[in-house]
């Protein structure tokens, strides 16, 4: 049986707190709370006597680090006035949506794109059929954003400030040209894919390293499962050395890694938990029994087989993940290594 040790991200980003700032808006709190819940949002709310008592500063500070959206039931000057100590960038900072008191109005305030608040304010006007007011210029003009590519893509942005700038060059009405390595994706509203005389490009790819004759906005794609295999209580520093050596000498982007695959006896070897959290990937563990069902199929080792019961742990990991076999086994140092390719879908 799989077992996949990871966070629920989808889940995560629906923590939302619910701020207002009036009687009426109480209501209106109350009101969202049960409608977003229906569509799986966890909401908490704070009401105006709370507001009071804490003050709009302690309140705000404290959102500000543990939700991911904020719906302000109150003039958009509150809600600037409370956050504005507390924004730090857009890729960190959480949806900020404003609804005003007489509810005719549900305004995107902050973080649109990267945190949602775009798509939350389209949500929150729904429930309450009011007028959904979003000032962002890619969505007024109906081109996609590249960071709106890279979230509903699952792509890792490489540089927030080029992407501002193909998000300015789009709103110019520049030409950006778009580019995907696998040729997954195909190019966005707004985008050509004649890269001739372009003045900007939008490059998906897996790679740490690509050729760059205009600006270019790397979009990095998730899709590289690393098989491991070690010996018991492997050196932490050791392992993570030998896997970004040998990812920076295959030109593989350490962004790209999806998942870390290993026997389950490797469960809890803190070399492999360490390696996951830096490369901020999945763990998937694999029984014996799981690897046994494809192991002849790669090199085997006797000692390995006697030590723990099967002759190889990396390819079979890899396979067992759903990926390709690109590199079937790297010995280095006491522990293997195996590298693979998520196709498209998986």
């Amino acid at each position: 049986m799989i077992k996949l040790f990871h966070m629920n991200i989808e889940l995560q980003k629906m923590k939302t707190l619910i701020i207002s700032a009036t009687k009426n808006g109480d209501a209106t709190s109350t009101l969202l709370k049960e409608k977003l819940e229906i569509l799986n949002y966890k909401v908490d709310i704070c009401l105006k006597e709370k507001l009071k008592k804490s003050g709009l500063q302690n309140t705000c500070k404290e959102a500000m680090g543990k939700y991911n959206n904020i719906i302000f039931i109150s003039s958009t000057g509150i809600a600037v006035r409370g956050i504005a100590p507390f924004i730090k960038s857009k890729d960190i900072d959480p949806a900020i949506v404003v609804v005003d008191n007489s509810c005719k109005y549900a305004i995107s305030l902050l973080s649109g794109h990267l945190g949602g608040a775009n798509n939350l304010t389209e949500k929150v006007a729904n429930i309450l059929k009011c007028e959904a007011v979003i000032t962002t210029a890619t969505d007024n003009l109906n081109i996609i954003a590249p960071d709106v590519f890279a979230m509903e893509n699952n792509l890792v942005i490489d540089s927030l400030k080029k992407c501002k700038d193909i998000a300015a060059f789009l709103v110019e009405g520049k030409k950006v040209g778009f580019y995907d390595d696998k040729n997954f994706l195909h190019a966005p509203k707004g985008y050509y894919n004649n890269l001739n005389e372009v003045s900007a490009m939008v490059y998906v790819t897996n790679k740490m390293r690509i050729n760059e004759n205009i600006k270019t906005l790397k979009l990095i794609r998730k899709d590289i499962v690393l098989g491991i295999g070690c010996r018991k209580d492997y050196d932490v520093k050791n392992m993570e050395a030998n896997v970004l050596k040998e990812l920076e000498k295959l030109n593989i982007d350490i962004r790209s890694i999806k998942e870390i695959s290993t026997v389950e006896i490797k469960a809890k070897e803190k070399a492999i938990l360490s390696l996951k959290e830096r490369l901020n990937c999945k763990l998937n563990i694999f029984s014996i029994e799981d690897i046994k069902k494809v192991e002849n199929k790669y090199e085997t080792s006797e000692f390995v087989r006697k030590t723990i019961g099967v002759g190889a742990v990396s390819a079979p990991a890899v396979e067992l993940s759903n990926a390709k076999v690109l590199i079937e086994k790297l010995k280095l140092e006491g522990m293997t290594l195996s590298i693979g390719e998520k196709l498209e879908g998986n």
